[in-house]
């Protein structure tokens, strides 16, 4: 594919980070494990595999600045910005799950200019660029065109680190199980964003999320012709870490029957 050139050294970044966290995973037991706050953990595994990514990034863009998860960061005012996780899914990673993303966003401001999340025990590489699309693996994807809320395979995420808002949580959990045709909680926000670009998940809805989480996984859904709301349907997902995203078909469904919940209102 011929992606801009900053796209192309955030792929090589994820997939050189990609190739380490496997080696990693694969040797899992030997980790250092810590809880950097309540519902939270960090391994060894987390920052190795960011110092990777920021090695690349910083030597095809060194005047880039850089907002990571584990590092903080760097650079902080400059125009550009890159949004890193390294690894999206660390109690996945840490159990011995398969199931977890590199996460790479580029923002200029508030406006996110690509995406990039690979999953590297599935070998699935998401990209998106602003008005280019959204693909895997170079294949073109769009999301999907279910119109019917009652068919719909939706996705969430429980409150791990907030537990004062579990019950308004299940009370949206309650509202939209009984409307949809399933619900799944993977453990990835990065990858429940792109699997409902890509169509395998009509829609996403998950509250007190960080930018790291979710700002390259929005942007490909937005090139896959997806919507993506903050709770008031507004654009201040990115900053208050609470969203829906769906399809175009789907979107207003789905955010009804959030606002219509307890969460909406907590």
């Amino acid at each position: 594919m011929n992606y801009a050139p900053h796209t192309n050294v955030a792929v090589r970044a994820a997939r050189q980070a990609g190739a380490r966290a496997v080696d990693l995973f694969r040797n899992r037991h030997e980790l250092d494990i810590q809880s950097k706050a309540f519902g939270e953990w960090v391994s060894n595994a987390d920052t190795a595999v960011e110092r990777e990514i920021l090695y690349h990034l910083k030597r095809g863009y060194p005047q880039f600045g850089i907002q990571a998860e584990e590092s903080g960061w760097q650079g902080e005012g400059a125009g550009r910005y890159w949004i890193v996780d390294p690894i999206d899914g660390t109690d996945n990673f840490i159990r011995g799950i398969p199931h977890f993303a590199i996460s790479i966003a580029l923002a200029e401001g508030n406006t996110l200019l690509s995406g990039v999340v690979y999953d590297p025990m599935g070998d699935e590489l998401y990209v998106g660029e602003r008005g280019g699309g959204a693909f895997l693996n170079d294949r073109r994807i769009r999301s999907g065109q279910n119109r019917l809320l009652s068919r719909a395979l939706l996705a969430t995420g429980f409150p791990t680190r907030h537990k004062e808002k579990l019950v308004a949580y299940l009370d949206s959990f309650r509202l939209l199980c009984a409307a949809c045709h399933g619900i799944r909680r993977q453990g990835s926000a990065a990858l429940d964003l792109c699997y409902t670009a890509d169509g395998r998940y009509d829609g996403f809805w998950e509250s007190g999320l960080a930018p790291w989480d979710i700002a390259a996984g929005v942007l490909i859904l937005q090139e896959a012709g997806g919507l993506i709301t903050d709770f008031a349907g507004g654009g201040d997902y990115l900053a208050s870490g609470n969203l829906v995203a769906a399809s175009a078909a789907i979107h207003g469904r789905v955010l009804e029957k959030v606002q219509a919940s307890e969460l909406y209102r907590s």
